[in-house]
């Protein structure tokens, strides 16, 4: 029995935010200074703020997205670096649960295990477990939100890889990295061509021997300033929060450009990124082979590296690539279909993440009938068709996450406050009869991702159910546009489900 049940009284927030790293903090931040007089919890399955940013700890873990626009909106970046630290990262999110005084509205070490949708009370019955203990608690909630992320925190993608229990030296999944591993002076295999490999390599290769990427396909990979010279010079001449505004939208534009060039003609961008990594690498180095992706730009998520390190890493002969498939490991490295061998003491599989199959890995249930998501549709890239007191947050696949974040934490505080002014107990977005199209939740052909495609939520043919991946766009979309738009149901059910607090 749950210790709620047990004393026969229920808690209840307005709203329960599920998740307590940046798109978490971001949603309480922003609760704290829009909605004043909302009551809300937030949950935390680990014992840290932070999220990815306290969860990944491998050599070099930074950022992929430049900070002024992966910074909240709310609260300007000020260090120096395009792509930070994971430590600072770590900080700065701290330091916004500070400034806010959040962290006394965080439940830690507690797990979402199920959350049922009551019509007749207009809440969300959410159970929630103390991953210590395993003692099962419950919470009424009005609104519930789920800031939890897309991948699962408990295990990262390791494929099966033949022969792998015959290696003699250590495996590791950068996701779970052990504390105080010893690479110094060691033969090390990453397999991996993404954002986590291209970020170990390079912070590996200066302690040890050497470093191989074995990559199956190629990954287009571009350089960014480690410090934004434009940024600097922005910074010695306006106020601070004027300049990381003019920042903020640079960036955005910038992107931007690089997204839409890349979709209107991506054979001369694929063209122009390899030309760019083939200046940076060593003479006679086989760029068609190791730099020429089967797919265009943005088809997956393009990889930023700060000041070109990554080649330089490549030129100083610190680091090799092999474009191969594995054929088996053996005890002292990996044979290659091609039948090179590859020595490693040490094999570092930066696979990919594991999508979770839920939002914040809970059972929902909508009045005791499970909810099952992809039978529904996403609305605005935020809530979902038939899911009354809902919404997530998911960033930019071609951009940074926090904009979208800051974005969807600034349109809930809008609902709550229509709900408020009206009186009203639950928002459901009601979906049309049927769509000219149906598309699929995200648009990219990574391997996370199309594992589990199929069983996401949709998209519709056109907005409020067709995600664009634009920012600009998202703005007026979220800031701007009616809440009462015809589409988004507002109602009051009962007199017992009492409206928002004011």
């Amino acid at each position: 029995m749950s210790s709620n049940a047990a004393s026969g009284a229920v808690p209840e927030v307005d709203v329960l935010v599920v998740g307590a790293g940046l798109s978490g903090i971001g949603m309480g931040a922003h609760l704290v200074t829009e909605c004043p007089g909302t009551t809300f919890q937030i949950v935390e399955g680990r014992e840290n703020i932070g999220g990815t940013w306290d969860l990944f700890r491998y050599p070099g873990v930074r950022s992929d997205s430049d900070m002024f626009t992966f910074g909240f909106r709310f609260k300007p970046w000020l260090g120096e670096k395009t792509l930070a630290d994971g430590e600072s990262i770590r900080n700065y999110i701290n330091e916004t649960a500070d400034e806010f005084k959040l962290r006394e509205k965080i439940t830690f070490n507690t797990q979402v295990k199920s959350a049922d949708w009551s019509d007749e009370s207009a809440r969300w019955l959410v159970t929630l477990e103390d991953r210590t203990t395993g003692e099962q608690s419950q919470i009424n909630a009005r609104v519930l939100h789920s800031a939890a992320g897309y991948y699962q925190y408990e295990a990262g993608h390791t494929p099966e890889f033949p022969g792998s229990e015959s290696f003699e030296g250590e495996i590791v999944h950068p996701q779970h990295w052990p504390d105080n591993l010893d690479y110094a002076g060691k033969k090390i295999v990453v397999i991996g061509s993404g954002a986590t490999a291209v970020t170990l390599v390079p912070a590996m290769s200066d302690e040890a021997e050497h470093v191989t990427m074995l990559q199956r396909t190629p990954t287009y990979i571009m350089t960014l300033p480690a410090v934004d010279p434009i940024a600097a010079f922005l910074r010695r001449k306006l106020p601070e929060r004027l300049a990381y505004k003019v920042v903020r939208w640079k960036n955005v534009f910038q992107f931007m450009a690089t997204f839409q060039l890349s979709r209107i003609a991506p054979g001369q961008v694929s063209k122009l990124i390899r030309w760019m990594a083939a200046r940076q690498l060593p003479e006679g180095f086989d760029v068609d082979k190791h730099f020429n992706p089967p797919y265009g730009p943005w088809d997956q998520r393009l990889c930023v590296v700060p000041d070109g390190d990554f080649f330089r890493a490549i030129r100083e002969g610190d680091v090799s690539i092999e474009t191969d498939q594995i054929e088996t490991f053996t005890p002292q490295g990996i044979r290659l279909k091609s039948g090179k061998e590859l020595e490693a003491d040490l094999i570092i599989t930066a696979t990919g993440l594991e999508l979770m199959e839920s939002f914040g890995g809970l059972d929902m249930t909508l009045n005791g009938e499970p909810l099952v998501l992809k039978e529904t549709f996403a609305y605005k890239g935020v809530g979902l068709s038939g899911v009354p007191n809902f919404t997530y947050t998911l960033g930019y696949t071609n951009a940074s996450w926090t904009l979208k974040a800051d974005l969807v934490s600034e349109y809930l505080c809008r609902v709550i406050n229509h709900m408020k002014q009206g009186g009203y107990t639950s928002f459901t977005p009601v979906a049309p009869a049927r769509f000219k199209e149906e598309l699929p939740f995200l648009d990219l052909s990574s391997g996370y991702i199309t594992r589990k495609i199929a069983d996401l939520p949709k998209q519709g043919d056109a907005v409020p159910w067709r995600v664009y991946q634009n920012y600009p766009r998202d703005v007026k979309l979220f800031r701007k546009a009616e809440i009462a738009d015809g589409v988004m149901k507002f109602e009051s059910k009962s007199p017992a489900a009492t409206p928002v607090t004011a």
